[in-house]
């Protein structure tokens, strides 16, 4: 791991007071006690409240329901079916919200509804209630919702993901919730796949450093009354299929997985995260759920993690009707069961009574041994534990006033404007002047859906009944800081789904053309329709031919032309680059983003945001800031065709930035020994800005094929106007090791180089 040493400047970390109390209560089981307390409660209990522990249930299975069979509102919990499932059944957790947010008010009935049964003794064991906050609270009315992950990890800044881990716990804990189904630390290598705005880019070392802090973020340094337990997603190799469907398969050689899609996990791990979500596709052949050698020999055994594991929606189930390696449910439940996952979201009525019978039965004929039961049950009751769950009196969302408030606002803004990343700025078209009239317009200009995306008060994030009052649209943005006189607003193209896809179509064409013709500006917001899961699968990364078109009509009209992207995934636009004056990506950066985009579009804020991803030039050809040498042969046999739109890495600000005199302490090192790197970054311009170092090592010859280079460090700093500062790093000899065909970690002599912005400096590694 490369540390930094600021030696000039200091980069003053923002910690968040409202999420930080002096003293958080403390648990009633301390850790020493936790164990002995824990091996007594299961020595008490029997084989079904056992099988009951590992079952988890969606919302919808308790909840009240008119006659014709839809879900009461406001919230009702079904008194009989919650006794089946909590009292009989002795089921251990439940999830979900239905079908949409969820008020303060109904989360403390649903909530107190739940816990009711262990309360009042009818139960051994609480309840664990987990919940989809992956950027913010998205499931419980008017709380602060961030950038997606993807517009997270473009800030390059772990203090604002640790922030954004604290805030989200705090608001989830004011919903009377502990769990979180988050973070996502699936590696975004497949930008066709279309989860690939909730993971944090295409790099093991951005991700594991921005999801160990997300996840640390979550559950603080104890869980007090303002944390919450983490859960690793997806673990692992889910995002990586061949396919770009989502769930289907993916093919990993061994070599990768060590130095590409495992080490974000291990480094939460190894960091305390409490849970892990198993990938719901195939991994090289092998359904994620039935994986042991991941699942128990690396993650429980090699990497000593404590806590447990669940599976994802019906993943035990479609072990047997979508991935056909078991020939029932019964076969199904064990092989999932013994291979390490040790929770499955069943998630349906009447699907786990079936789950906890055949368990039991499983158990009674010697298919699962009481051992692994034990060993499942264990962990769940350790986190439980861990989480204060045993404990009877519960915080209420009054104890929470920072809920949806000021503090945490000024988080989730700040988080969107260091997040939206400028591409091209041609001739400083920005930032705007604010006497310049300017068009708004676009498909994704005037609805907080598009900003917002999925998992957002419904799980696709596409039903506007539920956007938050407080959020602003991109439009909305510009007339409260322009006022009417200075903008327009012509949407041009409208986004919406045709037999379950994204579609655009032109829309008032004439309207927007006289618009543009009394413009100074044209800001043309494009994108792409919310979704998330198989709903989201897409057949091309093209930007729909309308919005293309959209864009040349707004070329046609001779002003000045400023495209934003407002999308989870890069979306192929090449054939409208050249002709924009200015291209912002946007991501999907939350209530707060198109305040933070306007401000930045004025100069109000510097951006500096740098992209987390390859973003591609073609449909067809894609991509990593990492490749090796051969990736960049051309057909002359020249190494120039390595052509992104954009760089891993990239992104312009207002400031003027030069590197200068990178100096390395050897020329010949020893493998004992650490690399003293200085760099000197000089700000040329009269505007403060913030800027990311990043640190980059090749290794010229190796005996498995090298990377053309690898991030091994990065560091986001304030550097003042008309200022020269001198940064220091460390670099492990560690840091120059990659692995075999088995996955094996070597260290190798040879020549090394390193790389920060254009400056290269080679050592020799004996």
């Amino acid at each position: 791991m490369v540390r930094f040493i600021p030696v000039i400047s200091t980069f003053c970390l923002l910690y968040l007071v409202a999420c930080q109390p002096a003293s958080e209560s403390a648990n009633s089981y301390t850790t020493s006690q936790n164990d002995a307390k824990i091996d007594a409660l299961l020595a008490s209990m029997t084989v079904a409240e056992k099988v009951g522990q590992t079952c988890q249930i969606t919302l919808d299975g308790i909840s009240a329901k008119d006659a014709n069979n839809q879900t009461i509102e406001p919230i009702k919990i079904d008194s009989n079916k919650l006794k089946e499932a909590l009292e009989e059944y002795k089921v251990g957790s439940i999830l979900n919200v239905g079908a949409h947010t969820f008020s303060l008010q109904d989360w403390e009935v649903v909530i107190d509804a739940v816990y009711s049964p262990y309360v009042n003794g009818k139960t051994k064991v609480p309840i664990i209630y987990g919940i989809d906050a992956i950027h913010g609270v998205t499931y419980t009315a008017a709380s602060t919702l961030f950038p997606q992950e993807i517009g997270l990890a473009a800030t390059w800044n772990p203090d604002l993901a640790y922030q954004f881990g604290r805030v989200t716990a705090y608001e989830t804990r004011a919903s009377g919730l502990h769990w979180n189904f988050s973070p996502v630390l699936d590696l975004g290598r497949s930008p066709l796949w279309s989860r690939h705005f909730e993971t944090l880019g295409e790099d093991p070392y951005l991700v594991s450093t921005m999801g160990s802090a997300i996840s640390r973020g979550y559950q603080g340094d104890s869980i007090g009354s303002y944390g919450v337990a983490a859960c690793l997603k997806h673990f692992v190799g889910y995002s990586a299929p061949l396919s770009g469907r989502d769930r289907t398969p993916a093919w990993i050689p061994q070599k990768y997985m060590s130095e590409l899609y495992l080490p974000p996990f291990k480094k939460a791990v190894e960091q305390g995260a409490l849970t892990l979500m198993i990938n719901s596709g195939v991994l090289n052949g092998i359904p994620g759920h039935i994986n042991k050698d991941l699942l128990t020999h690396t993650l429980k055994e090699d990497w000593g993690f404590r806590g447990f594991t669940v599976s994802d929606w019906e993943d035990f189930i479609m072990l047997h009707t979508v991935h056909c390696v078991a020939e029932n449910i019964y076969d199904a439940v064990v092989q999932g069961f013994n291979a390490g996952v040790d929770m499955s979201m069943v998630p349906y009525s009447p699907q786990y009574k079936e789950y906890c019978s055949i368990m039991i039965k499983a158990v009674e004929n010697g298919d699962i041994s009481m051992e692994r039961l034990n060993d499942a049950v264990r962990r769940i009751l350790w986190v439980k534990s861990e989480l204060g769950l045993f404990e009877t009196d519960r915080n209420q969302a009054a104890d929470y006033p920072d809920f949806g408030g000021q503090k945490h606002r000024a988080i989730a803004y700040n988080s969107a404007v260091e997040s939206i990343t400028l591409l091209e700025n041609k001739d400083n078209c920005l930032p705007l002047n604010p006497s310049q009239k300017v068009l708004i317009a676009g498909p994704t200009a005037d609805n907080l859906i598009f900003v917002n995306g999925a998992w957002t008060h419904t799980w696709q994030g596409a039903d506007t009944a539920y956007n938050n009052k407080n959020g602003k649209t991109i439009r909305a943005a510009f007339e409260s800081k322009l006022g009417p006189d200075r903008c327009t607003f012509a949407q041009g193209a409208a986004l919406y789904l045709e037999d379950q896809f994204e579609r655009t179509k032109l829309v008032e064409k004439q309207d927007f053309l006289r618009k543009a013709a009394q413009s100074d500006v044209i800001v043309l917001c494009l994108g792409e329709y919310p979704s998330t899961e198989k709903p989201g699968d897409i057949r091309s990364l093209n930007l729909e031919p309308e919005q293309l078109e959209l864009a040349e009509m707004a070329y046609a009209s001779n002003k000045k032309v400023v495209l934003v992207l407002v999308e989870g995934r890069p979306r192929i636009i090449r054939s409208i680059v050249d002709q924009a004056d200015a291209i912002v990506q946007a991501y999907l950066p939350g209530d707060y983003g198109a305040e933070a985009l306007v401000d930045l579009l004025y100069g109000d804020q510097n951006f500096s945001g740098k992209l987390p991803y390859t973003y591609p030039r073609y449909d067809g050809v894609i991509e990593f800031y990492d490749h090796p040498r051969s990736v960049a042969r051309a057909k002359n046999n020249s190494f120039e065709s390595y052509n992104p739109q954009w760089n891993f890495g990239h992104g312009l600000s207002y400031s003027s930035i030069e590197y200068k005199k990178l100096e390395i302490s050897d020329t010949i090192v020893g493998s004992e020994d650490t690399i003293q790197i200085s760099v000197s970054v000089a700000n040329l311009s009269n505007r403060a800005c913030k800027e990311v170092v990043q640190i980059y090592v090749s290794d010229h010859f190796a005996s498995f094929i090298p990377a053309g280079k690898r991030l091994k460090g990065f560091e986001k700093i304030d550097i003042a106007a008309n200022s020269v500062s001198t940064f220091r790093f460390k670099l492990s000899v560690a840091d120059l090791k990659f692995a075999n065909a088995e996955g094996d970690w070597l260290l190798e002599k040879g020549l090394f180089s390193i790389h920060i912005a254009d400056l290269t400096q080679t050592f020799e590694l004996e």
